[in-house]
């Protein structure tokens, strides 16, 4: 009688736990959508890919992040989908530090930076409505354009 109980509420709690993921996947979902390789042609969501997964501590809203990063005009024609080059803290020489999640970067960065792991690395295909929209940003980038990230999260540091 006790294990069949007990069973009983493993399953329970099971389901709960999945539920809990799910319902946290599927609003993720609505903006961003993890692949394998680069689209064929500009997305409609954040496009993560995850080029290396780091063990190190879990970047998250209110925290600062240690970023390096090159930013491109997404140019699905082109190889690795890099067109135009418009910023990079590796040219610039050092990393950025921000806090995520609450808009001191565009909304795809801060998307897609959310829940990687310190010594990750991923390529961001950002559309434009998660990007710079119908503005032209750094002088160089057309209004309305798609942009691909590549990140690297060097540091996580938790706000006190």
């Amino acid at each position: 009688m006790f294990d069949s109980y007990r069973r009983v509420l493993l399953h329970a709690f099971a389901l709960f736990v999945c539920a809990a993921f799910a319902s946290g996947a599927m609003a993720q979902s609505k903006k961003v959508e993890f692949a394998d390789a680069l689209p064929l042609a500009p997305p409609s969501k954040i496009v993560v890919i995850e080029q290396r997964l780091g063990t190190g501590a879990l970047a998250q809203p209110e925290a600062y992040v240690v970023i390096d990063y090159e930013g491109f005009v997404f140019d699905p024609l082109v190889p690795g989908g890099k067109g135009l080059k418009f910023d990079s803290t590796l040219d610039r020489g050092h990393a950025l530090s921000v806090l995520l999640g609450v808009a001191r970067m565009i909304e795809g960065l801060d998307k897609g930076i959310d829940g990687m792991r310190v010594g990750g690395s991923r390529t961001l295909v950002i559309p434009p409505k998660f990007g710079y929209g119908s503005r032209t940003a750094f002088g160089e980038v057309p209004p309305n354009s798609t942009l691909l990230f590549e990140v690297k999260l060097l540091d996580v540091v938790l706000q006190r």
